[in-house]
């Protein structure tokens, strides 16, 4: 059985040093860091990205929302392709050792982006959240008929609480991700712990079916 990913998404709302330190504590808990900074200016995130490198975060974790030419110069894992970013197959063709992920919103956008050779798929938000709040949730059905409708993994998104890790997780997605549940909890470290502890739950019950 293919272990499940935990990713963790940045809001935008925290500053540097915020950031580096809640990202120093998570990272040996998650599979991926998503810096979604979508108010800094390149020359920002490229600081950013060089402070946490200084603090020994591994750039084999991070991937950097839409900003495709920031993970070539930088040389991180890769990048998350929202709608209005570079096509995926543009991006894959002219740097296949990127891990691109896209952004979907149905099993239209979902099928053209696995055509166009995407690694994975984000697809949300699963549950009410206050950044979607006029929007209203895919919820779990959805999302199984997206993972079976799809051949690459599908990461969920969008309200997850611990308490949904395992009805996610039956419904086929590769993984989970989480934005301020973690990055704006109280205790961040605490909130990424009981997302792990859920995830290793859910494995250790599958593979013990």
């Amino acid at each position: 059985m293919k272990k499940r990913e935990l990713h963790v998404v940045t809001t935008g709302t925290q500053d540097d040093q915020q950031l580096i330190d809640i990202i120093k504590k998570i990272h040996p808990y998650v599979d991926y860091i998503h810096l979604r900074e979508k108010h800094r200016s390149a020359k920002e995130i490229y600081d950013l990205i060089n402070q946490l490198l200084n603090q020994r975060i591994p750039l084999s974790k991070l991937m950097i929302n839409d900003r495709v030419d920031l993970a070539q110069v930088l040389g991180v894992k890769g990048v998350q392709l929202p709608n209005h970013a570079l096509p995926v197959r543009k991006v894959k063709e002219s740097f296949p050792e990127l891990r691109i992920g896209a952004s979907v919103h149905s099993t239209d956008e979902a099928r053209i982006a696995e055509e166009e050779g995407a690694d994975f798929l984000l697809y949300g938000h699963i549950f009410p959240t206050n950044c979607k709040r006029n929007l209203p949730p895919k919820g779990v059905k959805n999302l199984q008929y997206m993972t079976s409708t799809v051949s690459k993994p599908v990461m969920a998104i969008g309200g997850i609480k611990p308490d949904d890790v395992k009805a996610v997780l039956d419904c086929g997605a590769a993984g989970i991700a989480v934005m301020s549940k973690v990055f704006l909890a109280n205790d961040p470290l605490d909130a990424v712990q009981h997302y792990k502890r859920e995830i290793v739950n859910w494995e250790g019950w599958e593979s013990g079916k």
